[in-house]
């Protein structure tokens, strides 16, 4: 049976940002149609077809992407880090709930804000680019739910270790930026130089965004040599269960929490 605990603490963190829908949802919306006229409109034309496919189509999913990370990683750290700000943490701790239920009542609530803002970014895109069409709407989906999961549990590891709220947005500027530029949002990244070509092979926003790209534009020429839909599917699951594991671990043993 599920605990009733449980379920509240789920509600608490998905209505968290609803209530705040022109904080957490807009802003991506926003600069996703920002990027998609801009990069799409402006320079596509001047860019051509990238991998085959027209170059405004192509940069979709690695937005949508883009956003979907830093969306469930910026709601699951943010939620921990004001708890422990605000000193209701202890309250949480206290409640009838393991360790487990809480890391992933937290991480529930930044997969759905993850999601969401996942979906909303692809119908804006539809509705700006008429052509762009999804060619896997099961697949697609899946990989919404699993990336966003996956780095809401990161998320949520962050929000554990940080110390201050400098913590939680370097992570975002140091890493989570410099992952996405060479994980092939805006370009293949069979355009760059072989030694940051090689790079971007080791890096796991990489796969994620060309398995969304498979799910929503279909096989791009990319996709066949440098990545096959399968590995990209299998180490989305893997980044989310190993997340998901270090999260429950830490909060079942009170790390930086119950000191």
């Amino acid at each position: 049976m599920i605990n009733p605990g449980f379920i509240v603490l789920i509600k608490r963190e998905v209505m968290r940002f609803l209530a705040l829908w022109k904080q957490t949802i807009m802003p991506g919306l926003i600069s996703s149609a920002l990027y998609i006229i801009v990069f799409g409109e402006a320079l596509g034309h001047r860019i051509g077809p990238m991998e085959g496919i027209s170059y405004i189509s192509y940069i979709i999913p690695g937005l949508t992407m883009m956003s979907v990370i830093n969306m469930a990683y910026q709601n699951s750290s943010s939620s921990i880090m004001q708890a422990k700000f605000l000193k209701f943490i202890e309250d949480i701790l206290i409640a009838p709930l393991s360790g487990f239920e809480i890391s992933m009542a937290f991480t529930i609530g930044g997969m759905f804000r993850g999601v969401i803002n996942g979906i909303l970014i692809l119908l804006l895109s539809k509705l700006l680019v008429p052509e762009f069409t999804i060619s896997n709407y099961g697949l697609t989906l899946i990989y919404l739910i699993t990336v966003s999961w996956a780095f809401s549990a990161l998320g949520v590891i962050i929000g554990i270790y940080a110390r201050s709220w400098d913590q939680i947005g370097s992570f975002t500027t140091f890493v989570f930026m410099p992952l996405s530029m060479l994980g092939g949002v805006f370009w293949s990244v069979n355009m760059l130089p072989g030694i940051w070509k090689t790079i971007s092979l080791f890096n796991p926003i990489y796969w994620m965004i060309n398995g969304m790209r498979h799910a929503t534009i279909g096989s791009v020429t990319e996709a066949s040599i440098n990545s096959s839909p399968t590995l990209s599917l299998i180490l989305s699951f893997a980044f989310t269960i190993i997340f998901s594991f270090i999260a429950s671990y830490m909060f079942e043993k009170g790390y930086k929490i119950k000191s």
